[in-house]
């Protein structure tokens, strides 16, 4: 693809189609970029276009954003594959040498993507392999260009921002210096004139704006370039940047306000950078700190004090409460805390006034449920005043339990007092009650279990006997929604604490809010039942169970699918995440609510799949759909062509449309149908017409698909193998193996449908192709050797043994190359046996290894003999160091166990449901003991081969010898 005027006009007329609302317009646009991706200049077209001042602004946009995206699906995908790179070396460099400068002169628009394309392709390439593109922003800072200076800042901010949060390493550390030592000093400089800047320019606004805008972006970079350890430029020059600090906090351009009340302005945001930086020095670096604490806490105070209660100064609020919390934590400020007469002040001049609800709140709630809900109750609120307040009440009532008990408590009554007074006028008093009591009250706790530990001072059940259930008993469910809101929140969070006596009398009560017309009301009962029902008790049995259900399962159910006919909660993800948890309970005591529910949630997803833009609501969908034929199948088999009549003409235009966020999904509710109707009889006909499209390379490419197709082809293989083969489909079957074994991410897919082949596959025609199979695999081996393929094929290789038997490997391995079998044994088996992590995959090579040496002949032959006592030396490795002390195993994740609960919800690349989990397959569910198994074998071994098992076990160490005389008495036999 040549950069022509033609081409770049072309490319314009097709970036506009992909803006296009017709998705028979868009999607033909979409796919005709991505497949003109891969060919040589796109990228440097796209930088043209951008380039292109006579360009349409949109279009222009709309081509940084598909640049943005080229590079973050191409630049470093070949890494992962060991595949041809994707982009071409020419480009590569182009993109390197053009992209800076073009950024840098960029409106602020453009300039945003390619700072974005500028960090990834920095993430992968810098510093080893772009070690001038440091250099070449840091010029930037002497032009006096601020459109310049910001775009370098905010591309460094946008590279740097990761050191926040990355495990240490050396070779982290080695880049950190790196910038250090070409960045530190100019950042600082740059400060220093920055700063001088505001007062050359203090009567010319828009200048300041920009100035202190820049500010904001140095002050991110220090707090990236901090975040580690203290580097020494920093600390040797800590009077520089704390006295810009606490001239930045102090600073008051009143022209610079916003008339806004929402959205901060340039000052807030400074402030509030200012105060993450300084929480951040308190926090690691107390020692190198303590002298400017004092003026800090001063400043801060001060700050708190005058800053309204403007929604715009939300995140500034935050992160002083969040400083002041850290300076509470600390013994050597305790002195400040330690004087009632503070502690006083504190509550009433900070915490009581930041826990109130705000009207701008009332209006968040009435206006934005989803985005109230969202800070409230998922952890997302870490920016609010109200989290904050909380931390530190918390962090108080910790340190200063007693002191702070008197004050608090004096504070409460005074509170619920005011709201007995007239409930309906100053029901926001009780709600601040409510809030006080929680953070008070709260020691520690888990997402899944709610709060778990509490002080003891505070007597929860009591206050929610008094408090709570009283405001859920009053007969009008939608009065006072924010009180309810804050009621059936307590319930949530103590859930743990309050006790199933006391759970079980709210039930009804959280049931009958159901119906109520606020969204978050609706939503906060659906979520608290679906937390009570997941509760298990000591023996990890279910809490509340059918039976404790069985009065209200008719309210519950009917409730539930009513609250999703309501405005607004058509797709309320709390509440068919509670639908599921109910069915899951109930189990065979949902079968009477079926046949209303079934055609409901088809229904549903049939509306959502036209636009799916909740990806929670859709994934408790598909799970509740998994979950509803495991239960309905269990008690009739049959009753899976209903479900395939009823779901898979959705499937069909899922598929049909290429609606992408459910494919994955649409993978794996097929493959639960498919298993469903093994054993009885053959697989019927809409799904073989599927099977072809199943093998086309595009599905293929979408990293959300392979787990989820892997499954169902390895589900048409393991019951329709004679068709496949009349199908002539193999190839394309190992033509999908080829690419697994030859990525990284997927190769343990490659191994998993090879192990489905040579199980269910016609043997005759697999062992055809089985000489090209191993050089594939060996191919991969000498290429890229990562512990989990070492692994893979390990186990793949023992698989083969078992299936086939020893001497088959050892011929079709030397055949490949002369004497590679003992290679293998040497390089592989007998240094890496330990690699292998799952239990089940751990029996496999462990009978492996033992058919290897008690049943193949090739392993006592003069080549391979000296390898015998070393694999069994191996083996008796692998048996006596169990699996929780190979956990530090570098690619050692342990993936063979997971939990029953899906609350991991949505991700990105591929989501699995909980409810249509594969079965584990223990192909050797016939040999319990391994150890035993090998000393067996071993008997038989010297009793047809008398004499030369002594011979082969003479030069094992005497430790294993003994270990081994260990099993051969445990398992009641004799070696001769």
């Amino acid at each position: 693809m040549e950069v022509t005027d033609a081409n770049l006009q072309l490319l314009a007329g097709y970036l506009q189609q992909t803006l296009s609302a017709d998705p028979n317009v868009r999607r033909p646009a979409e796919k005709l970029l991505e497949a003109t991706e891969l060919q040589q200049n796109y990228p440097v077209l796209l930088l043209n276009l951008i380039d292109k001042s006579q360009m349409d602004m949109t279009t222009s946009i709309a081509g940084a954003i598909a640049f943005k995206n080229y590079v973050k699906r191409n630049w470093a995908a070949h890494e992962d594959t060991d595949g041809p790179d994707r982009i071409h070396e020419s480009d590569r460099n182009t993109i390197k040498s053009l992209i800076v400068t073009l950024m840098l002169h960029s409106p602020v628009p453009l300039q945003k993507q390619l700072s974005e394309a500028v960090s990834i392709i920095g993430k992968h390439d810098f510093p080893k392999k772009w070690p001038q593109m440091i250099d070449e922003m840091v010029q930037r800072f002497d032009s006096g260009d601020f459109n310049e200076i910001n775009g370098v800042l905010q591309t460094a901010h946008s590279l740097f921002k990761r050191y926040r949060f990355e495990f240490k390493s050396q070779a982290l550390w080695e880049e950190i210096k790196f910038v250090l030592d070409r960045m530190a000093k100019p950042l600082t400089d740059l400060l220093q004139a920055t700063m001088q800047l505001t007062k050359v320019h203090e009567n010319n606004m828009e200048a300041l704006k920009v100035i202190y805008g820049s500010l904001v972006l140095v002050n991110k970079v220090f707090f990236s370039l901090n975040s580690q350890d203290l580097p020494e430029f920093f600390e040797d020059n800590m009077n520089i940047w704390m006295g810009a600090f606490i001239q930045q906090l102090a600073v008051n351009v009143p022209a610079l306000s916003r008339d806004d009340d929402d959205d901060p302005g340039v000052l807030e945001f400074l402030r509030s950078q200012v105060c993450e930086n300084i929480c951040l020095y308190a926090k690691k670096y107390d020692e190198e700190f303590k002298p400017f604490m004092e003026q800090f806490v001063t400043a801060v105070w001060e700050l708190l004090v005058k800053t309204s209660l403007n929604t715009k100064n939300d995140s500034l609020v935050s992160n002083a409460l969040q400083f002041i919390t850290v300076v509470a934590e600390r013994k050597n400020y305790q002195g400040i805390f330690e004087n009632p007469e503070i502690l006083a002040r504190i509550c009433e001049k900070v915490v009581i006034p930041n826990l109130d609800i705000r009207p701008s709140d009332e209006e968040l709630f009435e206006d934005s449920p989803e985005e109230y809900i969202r800070r409230d109750i998922e952890g997302s609120d870490v920016d609010t005043r109200r989290r904050a307040a909380c931390d530190l009440v918390k962090s108080l009532s910790l340190n200063y339990e007693q002191k702070i008990f008197g004050i608090f408590s004096q504070y409460l009554e005074i509170l619920l007092a005011k709201y007995k007074e007239n409930p309906a006028a100053n029901w926001r008093s009780k709600d601040t009650a409510i809030y006080l009591v929680t953070s008070w009250a709260s020691r520690g706790g888990t997402k899944k279990h709610g709060i778990t530990q509490t002080s003891d001072l505070v007597p929860l059940p009591e206050f929610c006997a008094t408090q709570i259930i009283p405001e859920l008993e009053r007969p009008n469910i939608n009065e006072i929604p924010v009180l309810k809101a804050a009621a059936i929140k307590y319930i949530m969070v103590f859930r743990s604490i309050l006790g199933p006596q006391v759970l079980a009398n709210c039930l009804p009560q959280l049931i009958r809010h159901l119906p109520a017309e606020s969204i978050v009301v609706h939503s906060y009962a659906a979520c608290s039942v679906e937390k009570i029902l997941a509760m298990r008790d000591a023996s990890n049995g279910i809490v509340f169970g059918p039976q404790v259900l069985a009065p209200h399962v008719n309210s519950l159910i009917s409730g539930l699918f009513a609250t999703l006919e309501m405005p607004g909660a058509s797709e309320n993800e709390f509440v068919m995440k509670a639908i599921m948890r109910s069915f899951f309970v109930l189990q065979g005591a949902s079968m009477p609510f079926m046949g209303v529910a079934l055609p409901r949630l088809t229904e549903i997803l049939t509306q959502v799949a036209k636009n799916p833009s909740r990806p929670h609501f859709n994934h408790y969908l598909f799970e509740t759909l998994a979950l509803s034929i495991k239960i309905v199948c269990q008690a009739d088999a049959s009753a899976v062509s209903s479900f395939e009549e009823a779901l898979f003409p959705v499937f069909q235009g899922i598929l049909q449309q290429d609606i992408v966020e459910f494919m994955p999904y649409v993978f794996q509710m097929l493959s639960v149908l498919l298993e469903v109707r093994e054993g009885s009889g053959s697989i019927p006909e809409p799904y073989w017409a599927l099977f072809p499209c199943l093998l086309s390379p595009a599905l293929w490419d979408r990293t959300g698909n392979v787990t989820p197709l892997i499954r169902l082809i390895c589900a048409f293989v393991k019951q329709g193998a004679a068709q496949i083969q009349a199908m002539g489909k193999l190839n394309g079957i190992l033509g999908i193996f080829q690419k697994m074994i030859a990525s990284k991410a997927n190769d343990h897919e490659g191994f998993y449908l090879l192990q489905n082949l040579l199980s269910y596959y016609p043997a005759a025609e697999m062992q055809s192709s089985m000489r090209q199979i191993f050089g594939l695999l060996f191919q991969r081996l000498s290429l890229s050797k990562t512990p989990k393929y070492i692994s893979g094929i390990i186990v793949f290789f023992c698989f083969y043994v078992i299936k086939a038997d020893g001497s088959h490997l050892a011929k079709l391995i030397d055949e490949i190359q002369p004497n590679m079998f003992g290679m293998l044994l040497e390089r592989i088996f007998i240094t890496d046996l330990q690699k292998v992590i799952k239990e089940l995959d751990r029996k496999m090579v462990a009978v492996g290894v033992t058919k290897l040496l008690t049943e193949t002949p090739e392993m006592v032959l003069p080549q391979y003999a000296q390898f015998w006592p070393r694999l069994l030396h191996a083996l008796i490795d692998m048996f006596e160091h169990p699996l929780e002390s190979l956990k530090g195993i570098e690619g050692a994740e342990i993936v063979g166990g997971v939990a029953e609960d899906p609350d991991a919800g949505y991700q990105v690349a591929f989501a699995q449901l909980t409810h249509a989990q594969p079965k584990q397959q223990d192909h050797l569910a016939e040999i319990t003991d391994a150890r035993q198994f090998l000393v067996n074998a071993l008997s038989k071994y010297s009793q047809k081969r008398p004499g030369e098992l002594t011979n082969l076990l003479g030069p094992l160490e005497q430790d294993y010898k003994q270990i081994l005389q260990k099993y051969c008495d445990q398992a009641g036999v004799r070696i001769v």
